[in-house]
């Protein structure tokens, strides 16, 4: 049966309708916002998936360009592989929901987000988010929701939900924020240097905002929701945990507290082998056999508990540190030959590679999506090896992570860089991880900025990243610890992922992962404030001493950029018919030229003077014709009654033969050649845009002025 549910969201109407479309889905809804438009259908597979010991929760994010009225490129004519703007947004999506399906929950579940239309004003991003909430929570599917979400901005120092396209093009904070009624669930945001009280203040808002639609889904399900179906549960057998927690607990929290990862993950390997083998001997080996897949899950679950328990009841961390301390950290620049830049970054076993190539504006990325944006200057790529976390697996391109982690160290860096104006390169910065125990992310910001300092960038201040984590207690969530610089243990075994990217004056860039129902304004303002000391100090006392400052000059490999302003009336002659002007520059010089619409004009090269020599060109050939200039030109042309002087860059004046000299001229092959230099006068422009030229009356001017002098 059709329903069609509606209310007030920062002063535009957002309408959930079911009943109409997708029938055959376990949820399926219409989420419309303005003229926004997309379709949620939620499904469950009947049966676990085997052989896991994950939820295998998928999230599709799926752009139509006919959304915004356009057909695709290529010769398909038809979308390809998801952009990263549609991957990043199903990882928003996932990020608050996953926490709210049973822990013991194996079942296949498929969210499926397709776009329909797209209004700029009305974010489909968070209709996805709404929809995705409201067709789970309406659906037989086991979920605690609902959940919701919203956009925030913040222009001249207002707070704005939802804000606009326009608002957006003005805003110092891009952010968005999801969450249940009770707690903040996700928070993904890019910032201009945004101090941590004027952030929480914005996810305040935004908590307001996300009750009320809370509220509202809520009261769809209380109407139509169906009732959740059984399913197998694969909890961890308590019986058998508790006979091996007896028996290994105390080695476990030993073998646990080793600092070196390498070490303690051969101990952890051992103790497993230890305990199948103890587990055999005492219950026979077909009950081991049997409890095989138990035993596993036991072992894992006891090595969770341990650290979590060192953690909040001792204080203590596996590598031995403190809660609020960060591990060992170094760095340098320019250790990589020939590149244009280049960094290395270490936390611990942690180590990041940063490259930076500087190219051509006209070498941006093109960007083909549902937004208004059509390229980007700015390009971070991250790239995380098998090698990186020892395991022996080829590399099968960029994945969700890969993506995911390149455009926040983007996000983070993209508000320092300088203007196209101050620095008209495209910037290209490939993060290679090296080595990997937690917080790459973060280390690929400190190694990306050292590298664009080391390629001579002009930044406007430096950026370092740094994550916190989070232990609560799972019987009491009021008791938690916020710890500093997590590892991978702590944040495989943790609650929350808080990662922060910023100068020493405010938030460039936050990711927020976690793995309970949400956070507290109270764990987000505590770890606001300690990522803000962690960063001070990985800028002042790592980063600052290795490199303080941009170089004053780029790489001598990177090339060099001459740039001028031409009246966009003269492109045309630049580019001359078919190119045939612009390319002759080009082969002439060795450079490459790339002109802006509004005649904005950028000549590179790896020889200055050859740069030098095509600007020359350049502005011969955009030189304005003025009556009363005097020119040099060259004889072009000679006819009957004068001679065609060409003034360089494809202009041409007519120098008729009585305006040659004081004397009559009989003919004009008695005066000059083909190839003749001249210095000639312009005294008219006609209506047609012809140029007349005289050098009769600039020689009485000579003339004039030396007998004034004598």
């Amino acid at each position: 049966m059709f329903k069609s549910y509606s209310m007030e969201l920062a002063g535009r109407t957002l309408t959930i309708e079911t009943g109409k479309l997708g029938g055959l889905s376990n949820g399926s809804v219409l989420v419309k916002y303005g003229e926004t438009s997309v379709l949620v259908n939620v499904t469950a597979s009947k049966e676990p998936k085997e052989g896991v010991d994950f939820f295998p929760l998928s999230v599709d994010y799926e752009e139509r360009l006919y959304s915004v009225g356009k057909i695709p490129g290529g010769f398909t004519k038809r979308e390809g592989k998801p952009t990263d703007k549609a991957i990043l947004t199903a990882r928003a999506i996932d990020r608050p929901i996953r926490p709210l399906f049973p822990k013991d929950f194996r079942n296949d579940v498929v969210v499926s987000c397709l776009v329909l239309s797209v209004e700029q004003d009305c974010s489909p991003e968070v209709c996805a988010m709404i929809g995705t909430s409201a067709a789970l929570s309406i659906s037989d599917i086991p979920f605690g929701g609902p959940t919701a979400a919203v956009a925030v901005g913040y222009v001249d120092g207002k707070i704005i939900i939802n804000p606009t396209e326009a608002e957006r093009e003005n805003t110092r904070l891009t952010l968005t924020v999801a969450g249940t009624k009770e707690k903040i669930a996700m928070i993904e945001a890019g910032a201009y240097e945004i101090p941590n009280d004027v952030v929480l203040e914005a996810i305040k808002q935004a908590h307001v905002e996300i009750k009320r639609v809370c509220d509202f889904i809520q009261s769809i399900k209380d109407e139509i929701g169906k009732p959740k179906f059984e399913y197998v549960s694969f909890a961890v057998n308590e019986e058998v945990y508790e006979v091996i927690a007896n028996e290994f607990g105390e080695r476990m929290k030993t073998d646990v507290q080793t600092p070196d990862k390498p070490e303690r993950d051969d101990k952890i390997a051992k103790l497993t082998e230890d305990v199948k083998a103890w587990y055999t001997e005492k219950f026979g080996e077909e009950k081991a056999e049997e409890d095989a897949t138990a035993i596993g899950d036991a072992v894992y679950k006891l090595e969770k508990k341990t650290v979590r328990k060192l953690i909040l009841e001792e204080g203590k961390r596996v590598d031995g540190r403190g809660i609020y301390d960060i591990r060992p950290l170094s760095c340098e620049v320019g250790l990589i030959p020939r590149v244009h830049g280049s960094a290395l970054f270490n936390r611990g076993r942690t180590q990041v590679m940063s490259i930076v190539t500087l190219g051509m504006k006209s070498e941006e990325q093109m960007l083909d999506g549902i937004d208004t944006e059509e390229s980007k200057r700015y390009m971070h790529q991250y790239n995380f090896p098998g090698y990186s976390v020892g395991e022996a697996k080829s590399s099968r391109g960029p994945g969700r992570r890969e993506i995911g982690h390149g455009a926040l160290a983007e996000k983070a860096l993209v508000p320092v860089l300088p203007s196209v104006e101050e620095f008209p390169y495209a910037i290209r910065v490939v993060s290679e991880i090296l080595s990997s125990n937690g917080s790459t992310s973060q280390g690929s910001i400190c190694a990306s900025t050292l590298a664009l300092m080391d390629a001579g960038v002009p930044i406007k201040k430096p950026v370092a990243g740094i994550s916190t984590g989070l232990i609560t207690d799972e019987n009491d969530p009021s008791k938690y610890v916020v710890i500093t610089d997590i590892q991978g243990i702590e944040d495989f075994f943790g609650d929350m992922d808080f990662k922060v990217g910023g100068t020493r004056d405010g938030i460039t860039a936050i990711q927020v992962d976690i793995k309970v129902d949400g956070l507290s304004y109270e764990i987000i303002a505590e770890a606001f404030d300690r990522t803000e000391k962690a960063r001070k100090y990985i800028l002042d006392e790592i980063m600052a001493p290795q490199i303080a400052e941009p170089r004053a000059e780029i790489s001598k490999y990177a090339p060099k950029i001459v740039n001028m302003k031409i009246n966009p009336d003269k492109i045309k002659d630049v580019i001359g018919s078919g190119g045939k002007t612009i390319n002759k520059i080009i082969e002439d010089t060795g450079v490459k030229i790339d002109i802006e619409d509004d005649g904005s004009v950028f000549i590179y090269s790896d020889d200055l003077d050859a740069a030098r020599r095509a600007q020359a060109i350049v502005e011969e050939i955009t030189r304005e014709i003025e009556v009363g200039g005097i020119y040099t030109g060259k004889v072009s042309r000679i006819v009957t009654f004068g001679a065609f002087i060409d003034l360089g860059g494809g202009k041409e004046g007519l120098l008729h033969i009585s305006k040659i000299a004081k004397e009559r001229i009989n003919k004009v092959e008695d005066v000059f050649k083909i190839g003749d230099e001249v210095t000639v006068k312009v005294y008219e422009i006609d209506d047609q845009g012809r140029v007349n030229l005289t050098r009769k009356d600039l020689y009485t001017e000579e003339n004039s002025e030396e007998n004034t002098e004598n």
